[in-house]
C-alpha cells in the first residue's frame, strides 16, 4: 500500500512538471528516506489524474501509524509539506523558468507561476474550493461575500503544544523571504514547497509570491524581502505604480500602516495584488474633482460605501505628486463637526488605503481616506463595523474588505446553518447560546420575509451582503449623506488651499 501511494505521488511530480524523467528515482528515494523506507519495489500499472489530497492523505496516514507524524492537522501539514518539497524544484529553476515565460509576457508568467504554486500544493486547491462564496447586490454595484473554509482550525491539543514550544526569531515573520524552504515548527507553518519571484520595485529588492489562502482570482503577495516595516508615503505610491507598469493585467494595494484600519502584519512592508476585478474598481466616479496645479490629473470621489479619491492620469509623476499631496495633507487634518482628528493625545489617526491599477493605457489610484480613534462608545474604532455588526463581522476592515470583498469567519457556515432551520420552524433563537448574538438581527428578517425551506438560504446571503455593505459605511470617514458630502469638500478645498 505505501509503495503504491509512493509511485501515485512521484507520478503526480512528474505529469506536473515538478521533476523530470531523469529525477524519478531521485524523487522516490528521497520520499523513501522521508518516510523511514530501507527498501521499495515498484507497484506495477500506470496511473494517471492523481488525486493529490487522497494520495497525501494515504502517506500522512502511514507516517502517523509508524509514529513519525501525531495525527493532528498541524502536523499533518508539517509532514505532507515537507513530503511535497521533495518533488518541488529549487528556487533557482523557478526564477529561471519564469524569467523565460515573461520575456514572452508577464501574462504568461504570472499564469505559470500560479498553477505551479497550485500544482506543488502550496495552495491546497481542495481546501480553497471549501469556501462559501456568493455575490449580493447593493447600491455600490454587486459585493463578493465569503466564509473562509480554507484555513484549518488548530484543535485544542495543537494549541497547547505551540503555547509550549520554543519561541523562534527566525524567520522574523511569515512574510520574510526566508520562508522558503523552511521546514516550519507548530506555531509556523511549514514552507518546503513555497517559491518566491525576485522583482526590482522602485530599485529594491522584493519578492512575489501567492497567498496559500487565495481570497480571489489570483491573489498576491508582493513584499520587501528586508524585514522593514510598513508605511505608505509617497515612495509607497511609486512602488505600487511601479509594479503596475511591469505586470499591467495585475492591481496592487497596501494596507494602511496604523493598527485598527491596517493589515495584520504591519512590520513588515508588503502590498496584495492579483488578477481580479474588485468591486470597488468597477465603481464609477459619482463627482469630479480637480485639483490646482494637477489639469492633467483626473481626480474624483467614487461613488462607493467608504470615502474614496480615484486619481487616473497618463503622467506616472503627476499623479505620485497630487497623491502624496493628499496623503500629507490628510495626515495632519482635522474637522470636529465630521469628528476626525488627525491626533488625540500625540497618537496619529488618519491614514490611506492606496490601490493601484493600469486601466486603458492609464496610470490609476484610488485613496481610501482612513482613520483609526477610539471612543468609549466605539472601543474598537469609531470608522470600524460598530458593535451591533459584530455578529456576523467583527474583524478589522483590510485591503481585500475595503475593495469590497468580505471574508467572513468560518464559524459563520455552521451558525447560518443552525439559523436557517430556527428560521424556517420558528424556534426561539434567543435561548440558543451559538445563535443569541444574531437574534436582534434575526427578529428584523422575521418582520421583513416568511421563511420557507426553499428561501432561506438565499435571503439569509443577500442580508448578509448587505450587512457587509453596511459595514463598510461605518469604515468610511465621510457620512454617506449631505453633511459627509460637504464634509469631503471641505477636504477637497484644505487640500486646493494649500
Amino acid at each position: 500500500m505505501i509503495n503504491e501511494s509512493i509511485k501515485k505521488l512521484v507520478t503526480y511530480g512528474l505529469e506536473k512538471g515538478l521533476i523530470e524523467p531523469a529525477d524519478k528515482v531521485w524523487a522516490t528515494n528521497r520520499l523513501l528516506e522521508a518516510l523511514a523506507l530501507e527498501e521499495y519495489d515498484e507497484p506495477q500499472g500506470d496511473h494517471k489524474d492523481i488525486d493529490l489530497e487522497s494520495t497525501l492523505s494515504e502517506l500522512l496516514d502511514y507516517a502517523c501509524e509508524k509514529g513519525m507524524c501525531e495525527d493532528t492537522v498541524v502536523h499533518r501539514d508539517l509532514f505532507d509539506t515537507k513530503l511535497m518539497g521533495l518533488i518541488t524544484p529549487r528556487p533557482s529553476e523557478v526564477e529561471r523558468i519564469f524569467a523565460e515565460k515573461k520575456a514572452v509576457s508577464a501574462q504568461s508568467a504570472t499564469d505559470w507561476f500560479y498553477k505551479f504554486s497550485q500544482d506543488t500544493d502550496y495552495i491546497r486547491r481542495y481546501r480553497i474550493i471549501r469556501d462559501v462564496k456568493w455575490k449580493t447586490s447593493t447600491e455600490y454595484g454587486e459585493l463578493d461575500i465569503t466564509i473562509n473554509l480554507s484555513k484549518p482550525e488548530k484543535d485544542p491539543k495543537a494549541i497547547a503544544a505551540a503555547k509550549l514550544a520554543k519561541q523562534s526569531g527566525y524567520p522574523k515573520c511569515l512574510l520574510c523571504y526566508e520562508n522558503v524552504g523552511y521546514a516550519g515548527r507548530l506555531n509556523s507553518p511549514a514552507r518546503q514547497n513555497h517559491r518566491v519571484i525576485g522583482v526590482t520595485i522602485d530599485g529594491a529588492d522584493w519578492g512575489l509570491q501567492y497567498s496559500p489562502y487565495v481570497y480571489y482570482n489570483e491573489h498576491c503577495i508582493l513584499f520587501n524581502k528586508a524585514h522593514t516595516p510598513m508605511v505608505i508615503d509617497r515612495s509607497a505610491f511609486n512602488k505600487l505604480l511601479d509594479f503596475v507598469e511591469q505586470y499591467p493585467h495585475y492591481f496592487v494595494g497596501s494596507n494602511a500602516d496604523l493598527p485598527i484600519v491596517g493589515g495584520s502584519i504591519l512590520s513588515h512592508e508588503h502590498f496584495q495584488g492579483g488578477h481580479y476585478e474588485f468591486p470597488m474598481a468597477r465603481a464609477e466616479v459619482e463627482r469630479k474633482l480637480e485639483f490646482k496645479s494637477f489639469e492633467n490629473v483626473d481626480a474624483g470621489i467614487v461613488k462607493w460605501a467608504m470615502s474614496v479619491i480615484r486619481l487616473n492620469s497618463a503622467d506616472r509623476e503627476a499623479l505620485v505628486e497630487l497623491a502624496d499631496k493628499i496623503l500629507t495633507l490628510w495626515r495632519g487634518y482635522t474637522d470636529e463637526e465630521a469628528f476626525i482628528y488627525a491626533k488625540t493625545d500625540g497618537e496619529p489617526h488618519n491614514t490611506i488605503t492606496p490601490i493601484a491599477r493600469m486601466r486603458d493605457g492609464r496610470y490609476e489610484m484610488d485613496l481610501v481616506l482612513r482613520n483609526n480613534i477610539t471612543t468609549d462608545e466605539h472601543p474598537l474604532g469609531v470608522y470600524h463595523p460598530h458593535a451591533e455588526l459584530h455578529h456576523i463581522k467583527k474583524e478589522n476592515i483590510g485591503l481585500i474588505e475595503v475593495m469590497g470583498l468580505a471574508v467572513l469567519p468560518s464559524r459563520l457556515k455552521c451558525e447560518m446553518e443552525k439559523l436557517s432551520e430556527a428560521l424556517v420552524s420558528g424556534d426561539d433563537i434567543r435561548s440558543d447560546e451559538t445563535l443569541s448574538k444574531h437574534a436582534d438581527w434575526a427578529d428584523g428578517l422575521r418582520e421583513k420575509y416568511s421563511f420557507t425551506a426553499e428561501n432561506v438560504d438565499g435571503i439569509l446571503k443577500d442580508e448578509i451582503g448587505k450587512v457587509f455593505a453596511k459595514v463598510l459605511e461605518h469604515a468610511g470617514v465621510f457620512k454617506r449623506d449631505e453633511s459627509g458630502a460637504k464634509a469631503f469638500d471641505r477636504f477637497v478645498d484644505y487640500v486646493n488651499d494649500r
